[in-house]
Formats: structure tokens, C-alpha cells, sequence
């Protein structure tokens, strides 16, 4: 993110219908399927749609009962989301499965054995950020993105709008002024609509109204450039229109381009995977400082090796809004939570059936659930990074 305080800056999420969702979604369900069964499983399981079929892949180490369920989930998943369309259709497309055992040689390095902790599931590099800007401490345009898309899914499934497809996406290029919010310059939305003779501004005087209630009062100004459905027609949506694949969608998932990402997709794996649950761990903290005013901004970055259980690396950056210094908050960090695999695990209560959920309208930013679901949301480490700094 810009460290200038006068700038536009545009965030996209897309829907849950999205193609790459879908198969996000199918991912972690069978994710969570696992889990539900087996909370030490290992999962790490790739979707790919297309028209009028799914095929999902990948490794594990659970209940090997799960897998003649496999074709289940997936049709339980594409039903929910609300695909019965010709080319993609909850009850006629063709299943395929080929997900079969986790290696040896990865499990070696991840188990903890005599004299040895339980190693990361891999190397990598993950981040956490959290800002100020938003109540849920979530940068702006991607916040607003994502409850724009999550408002119209509730409309559609509800009834209120049966015209509106399962497959949408939204843009927002927010003006900043003084390094905070103020407009939005420029709104993008497509979203498929089933009336085949609908056109683009029969479309936007549906969504308007839902756009808007979304919205902070006073971002859409007589200036601000709308472009809904620019394309024109959009009844073709899903995997039908595009192909989709697991972890395509990361920046979307994460903070909408305003902080780095290391690069590691997170549905369909289970929490030894470092590139999820570390990344989880990095936002819980980062958001806890910022709640806890050590920053009005802050990125945390940890990195991992396969097989080694501590991280290799902490840094923080604050972006010169801190209030102490940034080595501080890493010695600070490394003190209040136990950054092993297994330390992350057990502080965050990820060996549950809580990841579906987490499919769309991103990771981070929601509130934690009664079932334990964003649990890496909680602001409950406020006081002890306060007295560690």
C-alpha cells in the first residue's frame, strides 16, 4: 500500500460462484469432511472445473471411508452455490476423483518423532496485515468488495432477486485523502444475470440499490464512473464460461493487493501447511497490534522450512505509524504465541471443520464464529503485546 496520503487505490473480489471459487470451495469441503473425522488428517486437495465436469485431486492421510464420498461433496458444494444451468449443473456433471495417499517423504519431515517437534509442512514465506482504516482493521477496497458480492449472493438466494446468477464479480478504486478512504473514483461490477434480454443498465438499476446500502454514506459522488456488466450480456457464468482451478483467487483472498503475499494458496489444505495456518498467524497478530495501538498499519512476515518447526524469520513493518519500534513488535510477537506449527494449531483451534466457510469473500476480516471459524480474527492478545513491548 501507498505510504503517500493522497492516492486511489482498487481492490476486486469475486463471488462464490466465481469458477476459481467454486473449486475453492469444493476444496476445502473436503477439507473439512476430513478434519470433521480425523482432526490430525493431512489434506492437501486441488480442484479443477469445466464444463459439465469436476475433477479433484491431490494427497492425504485420514479416513480412507472419505473418499467414496468425494463425488457427494462436490455435488452438495456446486447445488449450495447454486449452479443448475446447462453446461454446469449440480445434478449432471460428471465427477472424477484421484485423490490418493500423502508421500512418505513429506510426512517424515512434518512429524514430530522422538526428540524432534512437529516440523512445518513446508518452506515459504507468509504475511499478515491489518490497518486501521476499516472497523474490521481490513484495507477499504477489498472489505467493501467483498460485502458488495457477499449482498447480492443473499439477494439472489433468498429470492429477492432471481434474475441474478451465481457467478459475479466487483472493483472498487477508492480516492484517499490524509491516507484514509473517502469516495470511491470508480466502481466495476459484472455480475451473470439469467434474463437473457437484460443489457447492462437493466442490470445496474438491479444492483444499484444493493451497492449502495453496502457503501459508507457519501463515497458515491455525482463523480464517480460506474461500469456495471460493460461487456454487455453475461448469462454464460461459472466454470460453463471459464475453466476454474483451486488457489487462483489469493490476493482476493488475503488484502486485495494492499500488502505483499507470499505466494501460497490456502484452500484444500489442511493447518500443518504452513502456507495456511502461518498466514493465519500472521494476520492474527499483525491485527492485534494495530488493535492494540502499537501501529495505526502493520505487515508481519514469517518464513518457514520444511521438517524445522521454529520460524526462521520474523519482521514487521509499520509503515512509520508505530508507536515503538518495529523490532519490538517482532520480539513481541515470538513472546505472546507460539509460532510452531503446532503452537499455531492449538492457539487457534484449527484442527476443526471450519474452513469451507473461509471459500469467498476472503480469509481475513470476519468475525470469529461460535464453531471456531476465524478464530485468527479474536483482538485477544491486545494486553499481553502491549506489556511485551
Amino acid at each position: 500500500m501507498s505510504s503517500r496520503s493522497d492516492y486511489l487505490f482498487t481492490s476486486e473480489s469475486v463471488s462464490e460462484g466465481h469458477p476459481d471459487k467454486v473449486c475453492d470451495r469444493i476444496s476445502d469441503a473436503v477439507l473439512d469432511t476430513f478434519m470433521a473425522e480425523d482432526p490430525e488428517a493431512r489434506v492437501a486437495c486441488e480442484t479443477f472445473a469445466t464444463t459439465d465436469r469436476v475433477i479433484v485431486g491431490g494427497e492425504v492421510r485420514g479416513p480412507g471411508s472419505i473418499l467414496s464420498r468425494v463425488e457427494e461433496i462436490v455435488r452438495a458444494c456446486v447445488k449450495d452455490i447454486g449452479y443448475e444451468q446447462k453446461g454446469f449443473h449440480w445434478a449432471n456433471l460428471r465427477v472424477h476423483n484421484y485423490i490418493h495417499g500423502q508421500s512418505e517423504h513429506i510426512a517424515q519431515g512434518v512429524d514430530a518423532g522422538e526428540g524432534k517437534e512437529e516440523g512445518a509442512g513446508d518452506q515459504g514465506i507468509m504475511f499478515g496485515y491489518a490497518t486501521d482504516e476499516t472497523a474490521e482493521l481490513m484495507p477499504a477496497p477489498l472489505h467493501y468488495s467483498h460485502a458488495i458480492l457477499r449482498r447480492l449472493a443473499e439477494a439472489r438466494k433468498s429470492g429477492a432477486e432471481p434474475r441474478l446468477g451465481p457467478d459475479a464479480k466487483a472493483q472498487l478504486s477508492l480516492r484517499y485523502a490524509g491516507g484514509k478512504p473517502v469516495e470511491v473514483a470508480c466502481l466495476v461490477l459484472s455480475t451473470q444475470h439469467l434474463d437473457a434480454s437484460m443489457e447492462s443498465r437493466d442490470v445496474r438499476e438491479m444492483v444499484e440499490p444493493y451497492v449502495r446500502e453496502m457503501l459508507p454514506e457519501g463515497w458515491l459522488t455525482e463523480k464517480t464512473v460506474w461500469h456495471v456488466n460493460p461487456t454487455g450480456k453475461f448469462v454464460i457464468g461459472g466454470p460453463d464460461g471459464d475453466a476454474g482451478l483451486t488457489g487462483r483467487k489469493i490476493i482476493v483472498d488475503t488484502y486485495g493487493g494492499a500488502a505483499p503475499h507470499g505466494g501460497g494458496a490456502f484452500s484444500g489444505k489442511d493447518p500443518t501447511k504452513v502456507d495456511r495456518s502461518a498466514a493465519y498467524a500472521a494476520r492474527y497478530l499483525a491485527k492485534n497490534v494495530v488493535a492494540a495501538g502499537l501501529a495505526s498499519r502493520c505487515v508481519l512476515q514469517l518464513s518457514y522450512a520444511i521438517g524445522v518447526a521454529r520460524p526462521l524469520s520474523i519482521y514487521a513493518d509499520t509503515f512509520g505509524t508505530g508507536e515503538v519500534p518495529e523490532e519490538a513488535i517482532e520480539k513481541a510477537v515470538a513472546e505472546v504465541m507460539d509460532l510452531t506449527p503446532r503452537g499455531i494449531r492449538t492457539h487457534l483451534g484449527l484442527n476443526r471443520p471450519i474452513y469451507q466457510r473461509t471459500s469467498a469473500y476472503g480469509h481475513f476480516g470476519r468475525a470469529p464464529d461460535n464453531e471456531g471459524g476465524f478464530s485468527w480474527e479474536r483482538t485477544d492478545l491486545t494486553e499481553a503485546l502491549a506489556r511485551a513491548v
